[in-house]
C-alpha cells in the first residue's frame, strides 16, 4: 500500500516575502502569489465572511465543520487553501491515487467545483479531474490513469471506479465533503460510508452542510478531529423591487428565445447567467450571429479580456454580459435593468444573488428565468426559498407546454405557424413602468 503523503504546515510568510500583495485583505494575502494573481485576474479581491473565517485555519491544517449555503463563497473557501497546500507537496501526482478527494452530491455541483479549481489554480501545477455518472467513463478513467492531485466526484461513480480498480484512496490527505445534507437526502449515506472506509484516518477533513441538525452533527463528529466550526448565514438581497418571471421553453429553443427578448426595445443593460464556461461562449456567439453585441466573462478569460468586456459593458459597447457564477462575483456594474437566467442555478440561494444584480440603488428591475423540462426541480427549490411561486409568462413565441406540464425530458414544441404550440402574434416582455 502506498503511503499517505506528508502534509506540511502552510508557510504563511511566503506571500509576505514576495513582492507587494495583489489583493488587499489579510485572508487572501496568506495565499501563495499564484493564487492571489488568479484572484486578481477574476476581480475577486475581497474575501466573503466564510472565506475570511475558513482560510487561515485551513492553511494551518485544521479540520473544519462548516454550516453554509451556496452563495456565501463556500467553494472558494475550501478550494483556495486546498490548492495552496497541495502546491507545497513536493510529489508528482500518482496514477489512480489522488492526494485530495472532494465529494459532491450532483454532477452539476461537481462540475462547478471543478471549474473553480481550474479558475483559481490556473497559475499552479496542480492537476484535477471531475468524475460523475451519466456519461461514458472512458475519459474519466484515462484522466485518473495520468495522475491527478485532486479528484472531484459524485459518490456513485466513484464507487464504481473503485470497484473496477481505477482509483485508490490510500494516498488521500485532504478530504472535502460538500453539501452533505443533500447527499443524505439523495440516499448516498451508505455509499459515502463505504468511501470513507477506504480513506486514511490521518488526513485533513472538511465537512460542509447547509443545515446542521443533531443527526448531521453526530455524523460529522465521527469524521473530523478538533474542528474549527464556522456558521454563515448569507445576506439575501432584497427582491421586492424585482419583477420575476419564468418562461417555459424547450432546451433547443433557448437561444432563439434569448435573442427575441434582447431584441425588444424595453430591455436595456442585461446580464445573462449560464452554468458552464463553454455555454457562455456559445451563447455570445449565437447572439452575435443575431446582431446583438455581447461579451462573456468566465474563469478562462484573461484579466485583459475581462477588463475589456466590463468596460465595453459599462460603456454601452455591449448590451449583454454573459457570465458564470464564479466570474460574476467580481462584477460591480450599475444600471443593470435585466438579469436572465439562461440556465437555472443548482442552488436556490444562487438565484437570489443572481437577480440581486438588478434593482440596485432604489431602482426597479426584471429577472427572467428560462425553464426546460429538466429544470423543473430547480425551479421548485427556488420557489420554496422565495416562499411563493414565480410568475409564469407564457406569452411568447417559444412557450413549451410540455416543459411546463412535465411531459418528457427534452420536449420540442411546435413553432408559431406550424402544427400548433405557438402563438398568433408577436409578443413582448414588458418591463414595469418606473
Amino acid at each position: 500500500m502506498k503511503s499517505t503523503p506528508e502534509v506540511r504546515p502552510a508557510h504563511q510568510n511566503s506571500v509576505a516575502q514576495a513582492a507587494a500583495p495583489l489583493v488587499s485583505d489579510s485572508a487572501f494575502t496568506l495565499l501563495r502569489p499564484e493564487l492571489q494573481r488568479a484572484l486578481q485576474s477574476t476581480g475577486y479581491l475581497t474575501p466573503t465572511p466564510i472565506q475570511a473565517q475558513c482560510i487561515p485555519p485551513l492553511l494551518e491544517g485544521r479540520d473544519l465543520l462548516g454550516s453554509a449555503q451556496t452563495g456565501t463563497g463556500k467553494t472558494a473557501a475550501f478550494t483556495l487553501p486546498l490548492l495552496h497546500r497541495l502546491s507545497e507537496l513536493r510529489e508528482r501526482p500518482q496514477r489512480n491515487a489522488p492526494s485530495a478527494l472532494i465529494l459532491a452530491p450532483t454532477r452539476e455541483l461537481a462540475a462547478q467545483i471543478g471549474e473553480s479549481i481550474e479558475t483559481y489554480g490556473r497559475y499552479l501545477k496542480v492537476k484535477h479531474s471531475v468524475i460523475f455518472g451519466g456519461v461514458n467513463q472512458f475519459h474519466q478513467v484515462k484522466a485518473l490513469d495520468r495522475g491527478q492531485d485532486i479528484v472531484v466526484a459524485t459518490p456513485g461513480r466513484l464507487l464504481d471506479l473503485m470497484q473496477q480498480g481505477c482509483i485508490k484512496l490510500d494516498r488521500v490527505a485532504f478530504l472535502v465533503l460538500d453539501e452533505v445534507d443533500r447527499m443524505l437526502d439523495m440516499g448516498f449515506l451508505p455509499d459515502v460510508k463505504r468511501i470513507l472506509g477506504r480513506v486514511p484516518t490521518q488526513r485533513q477533513t472538511l465537512f460542509f452542510s447547509a443545515t446542521m441538525p443533531p443527526a448531521m452533527l453526530e455524523l460529522a463528529q465521527t469524521l473530523v478531529r478538533n474542528p474549527v466550526q464556522v456558521t454563515i448565514t448569507p445576506d439575501q438581497p432584497a427582491v421586492e423591487r424585482i419583477a420575476q418571471k419564468v418562461l417555459f421553453v424547450g432546451r433547443q429553443n433557448k437561444d432563439a428565445l434569448l435573442a427575441s427578448l434582447l431584441g425588444q426595445p424595453d430591455i436595456g443593460r442585461t446580464i445573462v447567467f449560464t452554468q458552464m464556461k463553454h455555454a457562455a461562449n456559445r451563447v455570445v456567439a449565437k447572439l452575435e450571429s443575431a446582431g446583438i453585441r455581447g461579451a462573456a466573462i468566465h474563469g478562462n478569460k484573461s484579466q485583459g479580456a475581462r477588463v475589456r468586456a466590463l468596460n465595453g459593458f459599462k460603456g454601452g459597447e455591449f448590451q449583454v454580459l454573459v457570465a458564470t457564477d464564479v466570474a460574476a462575483r467580481g462584477i460591480d456594474v450599475d444600471g443593470i435593468t435585466h438579469v436572465i437566467n439562461y440556465d437555472l442555478p443548482i442552488e436556490p440561494e444562487t438565484y437570489v444573488h443572481r437577480i440581486g444584480r438588478t434593482a440596485r440603488a432604489g431602482a426597479e428591475g426584471d429577472a427572467i428565468s428560462f425553464c426546460s423540462a429538466d429544470d423543473r426541480g430547480s425551479l421548485r427549490q427556488i420557489e420554496r426559498l422565495l416562499g411563493k411561486p414565480v410568475t409564469v409568462d407564457a406569452d411568447h413565441d417559444y412557450h413549451c407546454e410540455a416543459s411546463q406540464r412535465g411531459v418528457g425530458a427534452q420536449p420540442a414544441p411546435a413553432r408559431r405557424g406550424g402544427n400548433g404550440g405557438g402563438r398568433n402574434s408577436p409578443r413582448q416582455f414588458k418591463r414595469r413602468r418606473r
